[in-house]
């Protein structure tokens, strides 16, 4: 199955989902895609053969992050819940989400890569969270890369919005292995475990590894959506640099 946004298919006798971002050069995280992506996983775990996922791209980028239009006073709400129910759908999700990332994938992205269980990166590739330089905050990022780097480093990356490469992000901890063909790589990882195991025992494996987690995440990004909305969005700032990345013209900080 295809759509606009998202290619749909079966792989190892249907056992792997596929899922490929289908609109370069910038797989914009953008309400359809959200779409494409929340109704495909959810239509994959009602399957009880289904034992891992596999999220890859078309085009040279991943995603060049979020819907900067979507994140407009009179948009950002509802874009928010879209993507926060596509997150925790993911962070929640009865089988391993393994995601292929090559080139640029940043912000918005970069959040649904990191939803995922597992990545695998490009030496090259360019992950960051670049919120800040537009005068906002990345929310779903601020809860998931503390679960996933230590805070020093998420820290960094949040509050400086700079990219880091895939072979630095392995390092850090942020993705699990560098390739120059993360597809293969997440194919092998696959074919050599998850593929052999039982689904059902693999379901009850995914649920025990993430107690916690999963709860801390889900608390987390109802705090964070709240903040966004209610405290971010109410500045000068926030709403400026929005309009100044649309217009392309640099920003005017009030800082109120």
């Amino acid at each position: 199955m295809a759509d606009s946004a998202l290619k749909v298919w079966r792989d190892r006798d249907g056992k792997l989902l596929r899922l490929r971002l289908s609109r370069p050069k910038a797989n914009i995280v953008d309400a359809e895609m959200i779409a494409a992506l929340s109704k495909a996983l959810a239509e994959g775990s009602s399957d009880p053969h289904v034992k891992a996922v596999l999220i890859d791209h078309e085009g040279p980028h991943f995603s060049f992050g979020a819907s900067v239009a979507e994140h407009m006073p009179d948009q950002c709400a509802a874009m928010l819940k879209g993507l926060h129910a596509l997150v925790i759908a993911m962070v929640e999700y009865p089988v391993p989400i393994l995601v292929s990332v090559r080139g640029q994938c940043l912000g918005g992205g970069l959040e649904v890569a990191m939803a995922g269980h597992m990545m695998f990166v490009t030496p090259d590739a360019k992950l960051g969270q670049p919120e800040i330089v537009l005068g906002v905050f990345a929310p779903a990022a601020s809860c998931l890369l503390t679960e996933r780097v230590p805070q020093v480093v998420a820290e960094d990356l949040l509050y400086s919005g700079r990219s880091v490469t895939g072979e630095e992000a392995v390092r850090l901890g942020l993705a699990n292995a560098v390739a120059d063909e993360p597809e293969a790589a997440a194919l092998a990882w696959f074919d050599a475990g998850a593929a052999k195991h039982s689904a059902s025992s693999l379901r009850f494996a995914v649920k025990a590894a993430r107690l916690g987690f999963n709860e801390r995440v889900k608390a987390k990004i109802a705090a964070v959506e709240d903040l966004y909305l209610n405290g971010l969005m109410a500045t000068h700032d926030a709403v400026e640099g929005l309009n100044a990345f649309v217009e392309k013209r640099a920003a005017l900080w009030e800082d109120r």
